[in-house]
């Protein structure tokens, strides 16, 4: 599966260009203009690494980094202006894993990004989640459920993963197809509807009136965040 990068900075060249790049090495790269945007679009699906510019009109990189470092560790990589080491420093300090002044060439901008995404690398081969008597050792990507094993295939895997890493919130079946690395949305709605059945199924989930996995009609899923 393609490494997912969200990229919040207002300049759409660059989009262009890092698009072209990253996608080269194997990298999916999500845009947004500004930081709302973006604390939105890592609300709503699941990224491995983040470029954030620092200088954005209305709410500024620093800002979009406070924010994000109270709910999330992903690994975010700034864009500061050439020369202005006050951003970089206060960046680095409130939980920035890197930087990189403007202009920089992609090629070093990939160097940068594999970097983090390296130094990232051990927290996310040991990471569990449990929501309610769901378990996911998400390395060794295994599932059990009341402590028993539960046998997924690899899309039901990444569906149900990023459904638990969202517990109690609506994740639309745009996002759960790009999770499971699908990304024909015409072809992939009935998918999503099918993988969750085979999910529900697994699960013990009542097909006619599910507790576990729950339908937001026209919307997605959700993942119950009290389970028994």
């Amino acid at each position: 599966m393609p490494t997912r990068v969200l990229l919040i900075d207002d300049d759409v060249r660059l989009y262009e260009l890092l698009a072209s790049y990253l996608e080269q090495n194997g990298f999916t790269v999500t845009a947004v203009s500004d930081g709302p945007q973006g604390l939105a679009a890592l609300g709503n699906g699941t990224f491995d690494a983040v470029l954030l510019d620092v200088m954005m009109p209305g709410m500024d990189g620093l800002e979009v980094l406070r924010r994000i470092r109270e709910k999330n560790r992903i690994p975010v990589l700034m864009l500061t202006a050439k020369g202005d080491e006050t951003d970089r420093v206060v960046g680095l300090e409130i939980g920035a894993d890197d930087y990189v002044p403007k202009p920089f060439s992609p090629r070093e901008l990939l160097a940068r990004l594999r970097a983090v995404l390296r130094r990232a690398a051990p927290d996310a081969i040991d990471q569990r989640i449990r929501v309610g008597d769901i378990a996911i050792e998400v390395g060794c990507r295994q599932v059990s459920f009341g402590g028993k094993p539960v046998d997924l295939t690899g899309v039901e895997f990444d569906i149900l993963l990023a459904l638990a890493r969202r517990p109690g919130r609506v994740v639309a079946r745009e996002a759960l197809l790009a999770e499971a690395g699908r990304g024909d949305v015409t072809v992939g709605d009935r998918t999503v509807d099918v993988h969750i059945s085979h999910l529900r199924q697994k699960l013990g989930d009542d097909p006619k009136s599910p507790r576990l996995i729950k339908t937001v009609r026209g919307v997605g899923y959700v993942l119950a965040k009290d389970l028994v």
